[in-house]
């Protein structure tokens, strides 16, 4: 006899919700170490203790935005435990999410490397 495991899609369908609940429950935070910040992601342990969750900035602090995040991480819980139907609501960890940062990093060397190659073929094409 076989035992039915729980869906491996209803993690992923929580960390979604928690993730598009939490945009908008960020929005009602007043702490003016807040950037201008989105969730990125949303990570949920299997037994749905905690949630890691990654946000990025346009504007803003990294540091000072998940230090405000993780000090409202109560306050955000308690707006998930009105929106969510699900029994376990978990722990909030707000994490800077460098990927984006990274990116635009990776971004920039590639242009610049293209723009070097293409001086330096320019110059050969001269002799």
């Amino acid at each position: 006899m076989r035992h039915k495991k729980s869906t491996p899609n209803r993690s992923f369908r929580v960390a979604d919700q928690i993730q598009r609940d939490l945009a908008e429950l960020v929005r009602e935070l007043k702490d003016p170490r807040l950037g201008m910040l989105t969730i990125s992601g949303v990570d949920v342990t299997p037994d749905y203790a905690h949630a890691k969750v990654r946000f990025t900035l346009l504007v803003g602090d990294p540091q000072g935005t998940e230090d405000a995040l993780n000090e409202a991480a109560g306050f955000l819980r308690n707006g998930l435990f009105k929106r969510l139907q699900i029994h376990t609501v978990p722990t909030l960890h707000f994490h800077f999410d460098k990927s984006t940062e990274r990116a635009a990093e990776m971004n920039a060397l590639i242009l610049k490397a293209n723009a070097t190659r293409a001086a330096d073929d320019e110059a050969n094409t001269e002799d």
